[in-house]
């Protein structure tokens, strides 16, 4: 019993200490930070593809 009490408390502090613009602030940084890691993997995987094609010539 305890311990539900505990994370109730917990849970109700970091509801009222979280404003929801700054909870969904940051997760959209997160999510921007994984879309450029993304973004670059994949040009990253191009350019290697388009160096193995043009070596072979």
């Amino acid at each position: 019993m305890k311990s539900v009490i505990n994370k109730l408390i917990v849970l109700s502090l970091t509801s009222l200490l979280f404003t929801s613009c700054s909870a969904i602030e940051s997760i959209f940084k997160a999510g921007m930070g994984v879309g450029i890691f993304i973004v670059i993997a994949i040009l990253a995987i191009i350019v290697y593809i388009i160096s193995k094609f043009s070596g072979k010539k």
